[in-house]
Protein backbone atom coordinates (compact mmCIF):
# COMPACT_ATOMS: atom_id res chain seq x y z
CA UNK A 1 0.00 0.00 0.00
CA UNK A 2 1.21 3.61 -0.87
CA UNK A 3 3.83 4.90 1.58
CA UNK A 4 3.21 1.61 4.26
CA UNK A 5 6.37 0.52 5.84
CA UNK A 6 6.15 -2.15 8.48
CA UNK A 7 5.31 -1.14 12.00
CA UNK A 8 8.59 -1.80 13.42
CA UNK A 9 10.48 0.36 10.61
CA UNK A 10 8.24 3.37 11.13
CA UNK A 11 7.89 2.93 15.00
CA UNK A 12 12.12 3.72 15.40
CA UNK A 13 14.79 1.79 15.37
CA UNK A 14 15.56 -0.65 18.08
CA UNK A 15 18.19 0.36 20.83
CA UNK A 16 21.71 -0.84 20.43
CA UNK A 17 24.87 -1.39 21.99
CA UNK A 18 27.88 0.54 22.03
CA UNK A 19 29.31 -3.14 20.92
CA UNK A 20 27.15 -2.64 17.80
CA UNK A 21 29.18 0.52 16.80
CA UNK A 22 32.69 -1.43 17.37
CA UNK A 23 33.25 0.20 20.60
CA UNK A 24 34.09 -1.58 23.83
CA UNK A 25 31.03 -1.81 26.54
CA UNK A 26 32.71 -0.27 29.52
CA UNK A 27 32.79 3.14 27.11
CA UNK A 28 30.91 4.98 29.86
CA UNK A 29 33.92 4.57 32.52
CA UNK A 30 35.08 7.16 34.87
CA UNK A 31 36.67 10.25 33.09
CA UNK A 32 40.26 10.19 33.85
CA UNK A 33 40.85 6.13 33.78
CA UNK A 34 44.08 4.82 31.67
CA UNK A 35 44.56 3.52 28.53
CA UNK A 36 43.25 4.81 25.29
CA UNK A 37 39.80 6.08 26.90
CA UNK A 38 40.67 8.23 28.61
CA UNK A 39 39.83 12.35 28.88
CA UNK A 40 40.83 14.61 26.10
CA UNK A 41 42.36 18.34 26.12
CA UNK A 42 38.39 19.72 26.69
CA UNK A 43 37.87 17.22 29.62
CA UNK A 44 35.62 14.45 26.73
CA UNK A 45 36.16 11.64 25.58
CA UNK A 46 38.93 10.79 23.19
CA UNK A 47 36.22 8.86 20.88
CA UNK A 48 38.05 9.17 18.07
CA UNK A 49 41.24 7.76 19.51
CA UNK A 50 38.94 4.91 21.39
CA UNK A 51 37.78 3.64 17.74
CA UNK A 52 40.67 3.29 16.03
CA UNK A 53 42.36 1.61 19.11
CA UNK A 54 39.87 -1.17 19.35
CA UNK A 55 40.10 -1.75 16.09
CA UNK A 56 41.04 -5.83 15.56
CA UNK A 57 43.32 -7.49 12.63
CA UNK A 58 41.24 -9.18 10.45
CA UNK A 59 40.37 -12.33 10.61
CA UNK A 60 39.19 -13.66 6.95
CA UNK A 61 41.84 -14.74 4.72
CA UNK A 62 42.87 -11.98 2.71
CA UNK A 63 41.94 -12.69 -1.13
CA UNK A 64 44.68 -13.13 -3.04
CA UNK A 65 43.98 -13.92 -6.73
CA UNK A 66 46.60 -14.53 -9.56
CA UNK A 67 45.68 -12.52 -12.40
CA UNK A 68 46.65 -16.09 -14.75
CA UNK A 69 43.95 -17.59 -13.71
CA UNK A 70 41.64 -15.76 -15.44
CA UNK A 71 42.63 -16.73 -18.09
CA UNK A 72 40.13 -19.16 -20.26
CA UNK A 73 37.41 -17.33 -18.19
CA UNK A 74 34.51 -14.89 -19.87
CA UNK A 75 35.44 -11.46 -19.40
CA UNK A 76 31.92 -10.47 -16.84
CA UNK A 77 29.44 -7.96 -18.82
CA UNK A 78 29.68 -4.21 -17.07
CA UNK A 79 26.32 -4.29 -14.95
CA UNK A 80 24.04 -0.99 -15.36
CA UNK A 81 21.06 -0.13 -13.59
CA UNK A 82 20.39 2.30 -16.73
CA UNK A 83 23.14 1.58 -19.49
CA UNK A 84 25.49 4.07 -19.56
CA UNK A 85 24.03 6.59 -16.81
CA UNK A 86 23.88 4.67 -13.77
CA UNK A 87 26.14 1.86 -12.64
CA UNK A 88 24.51 -1.18 -10.91
CA UNK A 89 26.13 -2.33 -7.50
CA UNK A 90 27.81 0.78 -6.76
CA UNK A 91 26.80 4.51 -5.69
CA UNK A 92 25.92 7.17 -7.75
CA UNK A 93 24.99 11.17 -6.82
CA UNK A 94 22.29 13.21 -8.62
CA UNK A 95 22.85 16.73 -7.61
CA UNK A 96 20.47 19.50 -8.19
CA UNK A 97 19.32 22.80 -6.80
CA UNK A 98 16.71 23.48 -4.70
CA UNK A 99 13.14 23.14 -7.22
CA UNK A 100 15.38 21.67 -10.44
CA UNK A 101 13.49 18.41 -9.79
CA UNK A 102 15.95 15.88 -9.01
CA UNK A 103 13.50 13.91 -6.18
CA UNK A 104 10.74 14.04 -9.14
CA UNK A 105 13.18 12.92 -11.57
CA UNK A 106 14.39 10.16 -9.23
CA UNK A 107 11.25 9.03 -7.87
CA UNK A 108 10.47 8.49 -11.91
CA UNK A 109 12.96 6.34 -12.07
CA UNK A 110 12.04 4.46 -8.99
CA UNK A 111 8.53 3.87 -10.42
CA UNK A 112 10.31 2.75 -14.03
CA UNK A 113 12.16 0.38 -12.23
CA UNK A 114 9.43 -1.30 -10.24
CA UNK A 115 6.89 -1.53 -13.52
CA UNK A 116 9.23 -2.43 -16.09
CA UNK A 117 8.93 0.71 -17.78
CA UNK A 118 10.88 3.58 -19.67
CA UNK A 119 11.97 6.74 -17.59
CA UNK A 120 13.00 9.71 -19.69
CA UNK A 121 16.98 9.53 -19.82
CA UNK A 122 17.31 5.56 -20.68
CA UNK A 123 15.65 1.93 -19.95
CA UNK A 124 16.42 0.98 -16.68
CA UNK A 125 16.65 -2.45 -15.50
CA UNK A 126 13.90 -4.20 -13.05
CA UNK A 127 12.59 -5.11 -10.14
CA UNK A 128 11.65 -3.46 -6.44
CA UNK A 129 12.83 -0.20 -5.64
CA UNK A 130 13.00 1.47 -2.75
CA UNK A 131 12.81 5.46 -2.39
CA UNK A 132 14.20 7.06 0.78
CA UNK A 133 12.31 10.70 1.27
CA UNK A 134 14.04 12.89 3.90
CA UNK A 135 12.53 15.61 2.33
CA UNK A 136 8.75 15.10 1.26
CA UNK A 137 6.34 13.21 3.08
CA UNK A 138 3.42 10.78 2.70
CA UNK A 139 0.77 13.20 0.97
CA UNK A 140 3.58 14.85 -1.54
CA UNK A 141 4.92 11.55 -2.61
CA UNK A 142 1.21 10.46 -3.26
CA UNK A 143 0.64 13.56 -5.20
CA UNK A 144 3.92 13.03 -7.25
CA UNK A 145 3.08 9.23 -7.90
CA UNK A 146 -0.36 10.21 -9.34
CA UNK A 147 1.39 12.82 -11.89
CA UNK A 148 3.55 9.85 -12.53
CA UNK A 149 1.41 6.82 -13.84
CA UNK A 150 -1.17 9.53 -15.29
CA UNK A 151 1.39 10.02 -17.60
CA UNK A 152 2.48 6.50 -17.78
CA UNK A 153 -0.92 5.08 -18.01
CA UNK A 154 -0.75 3.09 -15.26
CA UNK A 155 -2.42 2.90 -11.50
CA UNK A 156 -1.27 3.16 -8.69
CA UNK A 157 -2.37 -0.16 -7.48
CA UNK A 158 0.39 -1.04 -9.83
CA UNK A 159 3.62 -0.14 -7.82
CA UNK A 160 3.49 -3.52 -5.49
CA UNK A 161 7.12 -3.25 -6.29
CA UNK A 162 7.62 0.34 -5.40
CA UNK A 163 8.55 0.73 -1.64
CA UNK A 164 8.84 4.10 -0.12
CA UNK A 165 10.17 5.23 3.13
CA UNK A 166 8.53 8.83 3.77
CA UNK A 167 11.64 10.28 6.56
CA UNK A 168 10.26 13.71 6.99
CA UNK A 169 10.41 15.08 10.23
CA UNK A 170 12.28 11.93 11.10
CA UNK A 171 15.88 10.62 12.04
CA UNK A 172 16.98 9.93 9.04
CA UNK A 173 20.84 9.58 9.66
CA UNK A 174 22.60 7.23 8.56
CA UNK A 175 26.01 8.27 9.37
CA UNK A 176 27.11 10.37 12.21
CA UNK A 177 30.80 11.66 12.61
CA UNK A 178 32.93 11.16 15.83
CA UNK A 179 36.15 13.07 15.42
CA UNK A 180 37.12 11.83 11.94
CA UNK A 181 35.50 8.29 12.03
CA UNK A 182 32.26 8.15 10.82
CA UNK A 183 29.73 5.18 12.54
CA UNK A 184 26.88 3.58 11.15
CA UNK A 185 23.68 4.98 12.95
CA UNK A 186 21.03 2.54 13.80
CA UNK A 187 18.57 4.01 11.20
CA UNK A 188 21.01 2.45 7.89
CA UNK A 189 21.17 -1.27 9.98
CA UNK A 190 17.14 -0.47 9.95
CA UNK A 191 16.99 -0.17 6.07
CA UNK A 192 19.37 -2.41 5.40
CA UNK A 193 17.99 -5.38 7.20
CA UNK A 194 14.48 -4.11 5.78
CA UNK A 195 16.39 -3.71 2.41
CA UNK A 196 17.50 -7.73 2.69
CA UNK A 197 13.93 -8.52 2.84
CA UNK A 198 12.90 -6.75 -0.28
CA UNK A 199 15.92 -7.21 -2.40
CA UNK A 200 15.44 -4.08 -4.34
CA UNK A 201 17.37 -3.69 -7.74
CA UNK A 202 17.47 0.27 -7.15
CA UNK A 203 17.61 2.35 -3.24
CA UNK A 204 17.08 6.28 -3.95
CA UNK A 205 18.33 8.13 -1.19
CA UNK A 206 17.21 11.47 -0.60
CA UNK A 207 19.01 13.93 0.46
CA UNK A 208 22.45 13.94 1.38
CA UNK A 209 22.44 16.44 4.15
CA UNK A 210 19.72 15.06 5.86
CA UNK A 211 21.08 11.32 6.11
CA UNK A 212 24.89 12.08 6.79
CA UNK A 213 25.46 13.88 10.38
CA UNK A 214 29.29 14.80 9.31
CA UNK A 215 31.37 17.46 7.85
CA UNK A 216 30.63 17.50 4.14
CA UNK A 217 33.83 18.72 3.49
CA UNK A 218 35.97 16.74 5.23
CA UNK A 219 37.11 14.05 2.85
CA UNK A 220 38.15 11.12 5.28
CA UNK A 221 34.58 11.11 6.19
CA UNK A 222 33.08 11.28 2.84
CA UNK A 223 35.09 8.48 1.44
CA UNK A 224 33.83 6.04 4.89
CA UNK A 225 30.48 7.72 4.28
CA UNK A 226 30.07 6.68 0.56
CA UNK A 227 31.95 3.73 1.71
CA UNK A 228 29.34 2.50 3.86
CA UNK A 229 26.80 2.73 1.33
CA UNK A 230 28.96 1.30 -1.17
CA UNK A 231 28.59 -2.16 1.01
CA UNK A 232 24.99 -1.53 1.26
CA UNK A 233 24.92 -1.58 -2.75
CA UNK A 234 27.60 -4.59 -2.91
CA UNK A 235 25.73 -6.94 -0.19
CA UNK A 236 22.32 -6.50 -1.85
CA UNK A 237 23.42 -6.27 -5.74
CA UNK A 238 21.67 -3.48 -6.12
CA UNK A 239 22.53 0.49 -7.11
CA UNK A 240 22.79 3.10 -4.84
CA UNK A 241 21.88 6.74 -6.58
CA UNK A 242 22.05 9.71 -3.83
CA UNK A 243 20.54 13.05 -3.98
CA UNK A 244 22.47 16.36 -2.95
CA UNK A 245 22.20 19.69 -2.91
CA UNK A 246 24.98 22.10 -4.90
CA UNK A 247 27.23 24.54 -2.96
CA UNK A 248 27.06 27.94 -4.13
CA UNK A 249 30.57 27.84 -5.74
CA UNK A 250 29.23 24.57 -8.02
CA UNK A 251 26.12 26.42 -9.43
CA UNK A 252 28.29 29.27 -10.46
CA UNK A 253 31.30 27.02 -11.57
CA UNK A 254 28.51 24.95 -13.29
CA UNK A 255 30.19 21.54 -11.73
CA UNK A 256 27.43 21.09 -10.13
CA UNK A 257 29.40 19.44 -6.69
CA UNK A 258 29.39 20.71 -3.26
CA UNK A 259 31.84 19.62 -0.03
CA UNK A 260 34.71 17.73 -0.34
CA UNK A 261 36.35 16.82 -3.63
CA UNK A 262 35.90 13.27 -1.81
CA UNK A 263 32.52 12.89 -2.64
CA UNK A 264 33.00 13.18 -6.41
CA UNK A 265 36.12 10.85 -6.16
CA UNK A 266 34.22 7.99 -4.26
CA UNK A 267 31.33 7.57 -6.70
CA UNK A 268 31.55 5.67 -9.97
CA UNK A 269 28.78 8.42 -11.35
CA UNK A 270 27.76 11.55 -10.80
CA UNK A 271 24.94 13.54 -12.40
CA UNK A 272 23.69 17.27 -12.31
CA UNK A 273 19.97 18.43 -13.18
CA UNK A 274 20.10 21.98 -13.41
CA UNK A 275 17.81 25.03 -15.17
CA UNK A 276 18.88 26.00 -18.71
CA UNK A 277 20.15 29.26 -18.68
CA UNK A 278 21.92 30.98 -21.29
CA UNK A 279 25.22 33.37 -21.60
CA UNK A 280 23.35 36.50 -19.79
CA UNK A 281 22.00 34.27 -17.16
CA UNK A 282 18.65 34.85 -18.42
CA UNK A 283 15.95 31.43 -18.52
CA UNK A 284 14.51 31.36 -22.06
CA UNK A 285 12.45 28.44 -21.18
CA UNK A 286 11.82 27.43 -17.19
CA UNK A 287 10.03 24.32 -18.13
CA UNK A 288 13.89 22.90 -19.94
CA UNK A 289 16.29 21.05 -17.70
CA UNK A 290 19.64 19.74 -18.66
CA UNK A 291 20.99 16.41 -16.75
CA UNK A 292 24.39 16.43 -17.38
CA UNK A 293 27.24 13.48 -16.97
CA UNK A 294 29.45 15.24 -14.47
CA UNK A 295 31.63 12.04 -14.13
CA UNK A 296 30.96 8.61 -15.50
CA UNK A 297 33.84 5.63 -14.78
CA UNK A 298 32.44 2.94 -16.68
CA UNK A 299 31.07 5.23 -19.70
CA UNK A 300 31.46 8.61 -21.47
CA UNK A 301 31.19 12.12 -19.30
CA UNK A 302 30.18 15.01 -20.87
CA UNK A 303 26.96 13.72 -22.00
CA UNK A 304 23.59 15.74 -21.71
CA UNK A 305 20.39 14.94 -21.78
CA UNK A 306 17.29 17.66 -22.08
CA UNK A 307 14.55 17.10 -20.51
CA UNK A 308 11.20 19.03 -20.09
CA UNK A 309 8.95 19.79 -17.15
CA UNK A 310 5.24 18.53 -17.97
CA UNK A 311 2.25 17.76 -16.87
CA UNK A 312 3.39 17.14 -13.23
CA UNK A 313 6.08 14.62 -14.52
CA UNK A 314 9.56 14.92 -16.92
CA UNK A 315 9.50 14.01 -20.36
CA UNK A 316 12.64 13.99 -23.12
CA UNK A 317 12.94 17.13 -25.18
CA UNK A 318 13.71 17.16 -28.45
CA UNK A 319 15.95 20.33 -28.89
CA UNK A 320 19.14 20.17 -29.48
CA UNK A 321 21.92 21.08 -27.51
CA UNK A 322 23.25 23.07 -29.66
CA UNK A 323 19.76 24.87 -30.21
CA UNK A 324 20.09 26.19 -26.50
CA UNK A 325 21.92 29.29 -27.49
CA UNK A 326 19.80 30.09 -30.87
CA UNK A 327 16.41 29.54 -28.82
CA UNK A 328 17.98 32.24 -26.00
CA UNK A 329 18.68 34.68 -28.62
CA UNK A 330 15.58 34.44 -30.50
CA UNK A 331 13.32 34.66 -26.82
CA UNK A 332 15.52 37.84 -26.43
CA UNK A 333 15.04 39.20 -30.00
CA UNK A 334 10.89 38.97 -29.40
CA UNK A 335 11.22 40.68 -25.85
CA UNK A 336 13.35 43.54 -27.31
CA UNK A 337 10.92 43.59 -30.35
CA UNK A 338 7.70 43.73 -28.39
CA UNK A 339 9.29 46.17 -25.83
CA UNK A 340 10.17 48.60 -28.64
CA UNK A 341 7.28 48.41 -30.26
CA UNK A 342 5.38 49.48 -27.11
CA UNK A 343 7.12 51.88 -26.32
CA UNK A 344 6.82 53.45 -30.26
CA UNK A 345 3.32 53.19 -29.48
CA UNK A 346 2.89 55.40 -26.80
CA UNK A 347 4.99 57.78 -28.59
CA UNK A 348 3.21 58.02 -31.32
CA UNK A 349 5.00 56.33 -33.82
CA UNK A 350 4.53 53.51 -36.51
CA UNK A 351 6.71 51.02 -37.79
CA UNK A 352 6.17 49.28 -40.85
CA UNK A 353 6.25 45.55 -41.86
CA UNK A 354 7.47 46.36 -45.50
CA UNK A 355 11.08 47.18 -46.05
CA UNK A 356 10.62 50.93 -46.27
CA UNK A 357 12.54 53.56 -44.16
CA UNK A 358 10.19 52.96 -41.77
CA UNK A 359 10.64 49.08 -41.31
CA UNK A 360 10.49 47.92 -37.96
CA UNK A 361 13.59 45.65 -37.85
CA UNK A 362 15.78 48.01 -39.08
CA UNK A 363 14.23 51.11 -37.36
CA UNK A 364 14.62 49.14 -34.01
CA UNK A 365 18.03 47.45 -34.32
CA UNK A 366 19.08 51.16 -34.30
CA UNK A 367 17.50 51.75 -30.94
CA UNK A 368 19.77 52.17 -27.73
CA UNK A 369 17.03 49.57 -26.34
CA UNK A 370 17.95 47.04 -28.98
CA UNK A 371 20.25 45.43 -26.40
CA UNK A 372 22.09 44.14 -29.04
CA UNK A 373 19.78 42.47 -31.45
CA UNK A 374 20.57 42.83 -35.25
CA UNK A 375 17.71 43.88 -37.81
CA UNK A 376 18.04 40.35 -39.18
CA UNK A 377 17.42 39.01 -35.73
CA UNK A 378 14.73 41.42 -35.10
CA UNK A 379 12.90 40.55 -38.70
CA UNK A 380 12.79 36.85 -37.55
CA UNK A 381 11.16 37.67 -34.17
CA UNK A 382 8.85 39.96 -35.64
CA UNK A 383 7.54 36.99 -38.36
CA UNK A 384 7.22 34.80 -35.04
CA UNK A 385 5.55 37.63 -33.08
CA UNK A 386 2.93 37.92 -35.90
CA UNK A 387 2.67 33.79 -36.51
CA UNK A 388 1.72 33.71 -32.86
CA UNK A 389 -0.87 36.54 -33.06
CA UNK A 390 1.24 38.33 -30.15
CA UNK A 391 1.80 41.41 -32.78
CA UNK A 392 -0.41 42.63 -36.01
CA UNK A 393 -0.65 44.32 -38.99
CA UNK A 394 -3.23 46.79 -39.26
CA UNK A 395 -4.63 49.37 -41.85
CA UNK A 396 -4.56 53.27 -41.19
CA UNK A 397 -4.63 56.56 -43.13
CA UNK A 398 -7.47 57.82 -45.77
CA UNK A 399 -8.62 55.69 -48.43
CA UNK A 400 -6.38 57.20 -51.03
CA UNK A 401 -3.68 56.41 -49.09
CA UNK A 402 -3.59 53.49 -46.68
CA UNK A 403 -0.41 52.47 -45.44
CA UNK A 404 0.19 49.53 -42.78
CA UNK A 405 1.42 49.27 -39.60
CA UNK A 406 2.42 47.05 -36.62
CA UNK A 407 0.79 46.99 -33.18
CA UNK A 408 0.82 45.27 -30.30
CA UNK A 409 -2.13 42.55 -30.57
CA UNK A 410 -3.20 43.56 -27.06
Amino acid sequence: MLGDVPSWLSDGPPALSLSDYGLPDDFGGEPGRSGPWRAGPAGGWNAERAAISDQKPATDPLPVLIAAELAGEAVPSRPWLVPDLIPDKTVSLLYGDGAAGKSLLSLQLAVAVATGSDWPCGLPDVGPAIYLSAEDDRDELHRRLADICRAKGIDLADLDNLHLLPLAGKDAVLGTAIGSTVMKTERLKQIRLYAKSVQPRLIVLDTLADLFAGNENDRTQARQFVGFLRGLAIDLQCAVLMLAHPSLDGLRSGTGASGSTGWSNSVRARLYLERVKSEDDAEPDPDLRRLSIKKANYAQAGQDILLRWRAGVFVPDGTGIGGLDRMATERRAEEVFSALLRQFRREGRDVSPAKSPSYAPKVFSGHPNAKGCTARQLAGAMDRLLESGEIRVEEYGPVSRRRTRIVPST
